[in-house]
């Protein structure tokens, strides 16, 4: 993943990552996601060590209704 990032950066691809638009950019690498999101992402599930690292509290009398 890295690679590719840096492939990017590096102008190994001569699409334009920062200072555009998000929806340009997208149309334009024809990726649903943006690539340096998904390294990051990718990275943060391979790696992380906090479980639930994604999820947000909820609310305490809610979380016992469904328990």
């Amino acid at each position: 993943c890295k690679s590719r990032v840096n492939g990017i950066l590096k102008g190994g691809n001569k699409e334009k990552v920062f200072g555009c638009d998000l929806l340009e950019h997208l149309n334009a690498s024809s990726h649903e996601v943006p690539q340096v999101l998904k390294c990051c992402s990718e990275f943060v599930e391979t790696h992380g060590i906090v479980d639930g690292i994604y999820r947000l509290s909820g609310v305490s009398s809610n979380i016992q209704k469904l328990r």
